[in-house]
């Protein structure tokens, strides 16, 4: 019977060969000959062009810079995702703000008066004569851009209070929201352009769209249904808020983007400035 024992094996009972292992290949840098057992190693390198561009490409490449919410859209996008955030989910159903307060619960709740909302108007007016007249010096350039958009409220303001004045109607000096508002409007004009800017928007935004609602309401309530001057305006009001839109991406474009969620941050100041004028309506 032919014995099973490998040749090599039956060679090993006779004599022990004087044989040394090879070394195993050093795959990241040779590769193994089609012939094996092998003689000698090849080596295989890349050109070192090759090797300094990997290198190079490998070190440098910058990670993908974060993206903000709306940033794909432009800058005022990323301010209306930020503002619809400070909504509760019955003013905006991007809303997250719980209902503290009673001007934010649903408009159809409110219990307004006339006095009240004479004094949430006299302190609108107040507002906007002054957002109006920084924009009028512009004590920063890119203010300019924003005059004469016909979203401006003043004059329509003057002859609604002119109407109740007609109508009997004393009216009263600024109160304390309106004054207070005013003056920090100012003095932020004056220093720090993006964060008014924010300002800017939120106001007149934020008017065209929630406030044209509460103005129906409570013109239903307390007015028998009369459409004040302050919701109206002089031509297609959709027009008119997307070229202020397209001036607003305009002039962000110039900003770093530190100084882009400098003026984000400032939102929520703007919404509790806004809020303590709109709860005149309800005193």
């Amino acid at each position: 019977m032919a014995s099973l024992t490998p040749i090599y094996q039956s060679h090993f009972l006779f004599k022990r060969p004087n044989f040394t292992p090879p070394p195993p290949p050093n795959f990241s840098s040779s590769f193994i000959p089609k012939h094996f057992p092998y003689s000698k190693t090849q080596s295989f390198k890349l050109p070192r062009m090759a090797i300094r561009n990997y290198v190079v490409s490998a070190t440098t490449a910058e990670k993908p810079r974060k993206r903000y919410p709306g940033e794909a859209k432009g800058f005022v996008e990323e301010m209306r995702f930020v503002a619809m955030k400070l909504h509760t989910r019955e003013q905006a159903k991007e809303g997250e703000k719980e209902v503290k307060e009673p001007e934010e619960r649903p408009v159809g709740k409110w219990e307004p008066s006339v006095d009240g909302y004479l004094k949430f108007l006299v302190d609108s007016k107040l507002v906007y004569d002054t957002l109006e007249g920084i924009i009028d010096k512009a004590a920063f350039p890119s203010y300019a851009e924003f005059r004469n958009t016909g979203l401006e409220r003043s004059e329509k303001l003057a002859k609604d209070l002119w109407w109740f004045k007609e109508q009997g109607y004393a009216i009263p000096e600024p109160s304390s929201p309106g004054v207070t508002y005013a003056k920090y409007l100012k003095e932020l004009s004056e220093k720090d352009p993006q964060a008014f800017i924010c300002h800017f928007y939120n106001i007149y935004f934020a008017h065209s769209a929630g406030g044209r609602m509460i103005g129906k309401k409570v013109a239903e309530k307390i007015l028998d249904k009369k459409e004040l001057e302050f919701y109206k305006w002089d031509g297609d009001l959709s027009q008119l808020l997307q070229t202020v839109r397209d001036k607003l991406n305009k002039v962000s474009e110039r900003w770093t983007r530190d100084e882009k969620n400098h003026c984000l941050e400032e939102t929520e100041k703007s919404f509790n400035y806004s809020g303590e004028i709109l709860r005149l309506i309800l005193l």
